[in-house]
């Protein structure tokens, strides 16, 4: 697939007051602004520019009806790539998004890679476009922030209800004939969507770690080149204990995500991971309190959230792979929780 642009700084152009605009494969975007960076990525806001009023634009090239934007607004994000290896990365998250279907996953629209010339100011040799549904309430993370900095805290009703999306996607995940773990389950990973009314939409993104969920590890080489690979894809206070000290046999599955799921539902409750306050403490290891589930529960909300919530987080949080619920468990008892505290 191609990308061009009606201009050599088209994108800089762009952002920068220029009025240029960035085609990705035939469809044609302004960007409007810029939402958010990385070490190596950049998030924009663009609107698609039909080129007349009978053109659908992207819209005749979408599977479902339900991605397409009503005002033309969606998500760009833009990938500088500087070696072989970022560049096969990219792809992967690409092949992999094309795996799944569900509304509580992020879905990829569209996307491009270019080659570009490398000079003295830019040191990279590809560029990814990659075209996303936007969602400008932000992440759960920075609306965990917001709320912190208010001493505001969700509902009962409200954190079950998010929490229950994120177990739907997940459940897409961990179901496919060859199941995937995202492998990154963490508030900053998942888009809120705030509905007058109605519980907050919640949908989970970035498959960039996303691989097949069950490896079998046979010796210790293959337990500390996959603690290796944890370090740099799963974010370390939503990271799974067998992920942090693996053994030299063991049967790795998807149940790396439920712990990452039991730390979110914490997160969602109380705006933090549940071992966050291993690295604030002298002499504190996060890896250790993560490894012995030791979980401190904070003063939360007046009234506090029921004892059945915490006991649901804890029922996740068991450092033995073997003994943590899988995914359908988890949904058949939120689903209970969900009957019992909205009534």
């Amino acid at each position: 697939m191609g990308c061009s642009f009606s201009g050599l700084n088209a994108l800089y152009d762009t952002v920068h007051g220029g009025g240029d605009d960035v085609w990705i494969n035939d469809n044609r975007f302004r960007v409007v602004k810029q939402l958010g960076e990385g070490a190596f990525a950049y998030v924009f806001l663009v609107k698609e520019i039909l080129s007349d009023s009978s053109s659908s634009g992207l819209a005749s090239n979408l599977k479902h009806s339900s991605h397409i934007s009503d005002d033309g607004t969606y998500a760009m994000k833009r990938v500088l790539i500087q070696n072989s290896e970022q560049l096969e990365l990219v792809r992967e998250e690409i092949r992999v998004s094309s795996l799944f279907n569900h509304p509580n996953l992020l879905p990829l629209l569209d996307h491009a890679i270019i080659s570009v010339k490398p000079t003295q100011e830019k040191s990279w040799t590809n560029e990814a476009y990659l075209l996303f549904p936007v969602h400008l309430d932000g992440t759960l993370l920075d609306n965990a922030k917001t709320m912190t900095a208010k001493k505001e805290f969700y509902s009962t009703s409200d954190v079950l209800q998010i929490f229950r999306q994120l177990c739907a996607g997940l459940k897409h995940m961990h179901t496919l004939d060859l199941p995937y773990a995202h492998n990154d389950v963490k508030p900053g990973n998942v888009l809120i969507t705030h509905r007058k009314g109605e519980p907050p939409l919640a949908i989970l993104m970035d498959f960039g770690s996303a691989r097949p969920a069950r490896k079998q590890v046979r010796s210790r080489q293959e337990a500390l080149q996959l603690q290796e690979w944890a370090s740099e894809h799963c974010s370390a206070p939503f990271r799974a204990p067998e992920l942090w000290d693996c053994p030299s046999h063991a049967d790795i599955d998807e149940r790396t995500d439920v712990w990452s799921l039991g730390c979110t539902l914490y997160a969602i409750m109380y705006g933090v991971s549940p071992f966050e306050y291993a690295l604030g403490e002298s002499g504190g290891s996060l890896q250790l309190a993560i490894i012995n589930a030791q979980i401190k529960w904070p003063a939360g909300p007046k009234p506090s959230y029921p004892d059945a919530l915490r006991q649901f987080v804890s029922w996740m949080l068991q450092p033995q792979a073997t003994v943590r619920p899988h995914i359908e468990d988890i949904l058949i008892h939120v689903d209970k929780l969900i009957a019992k505290f909205s009534q």
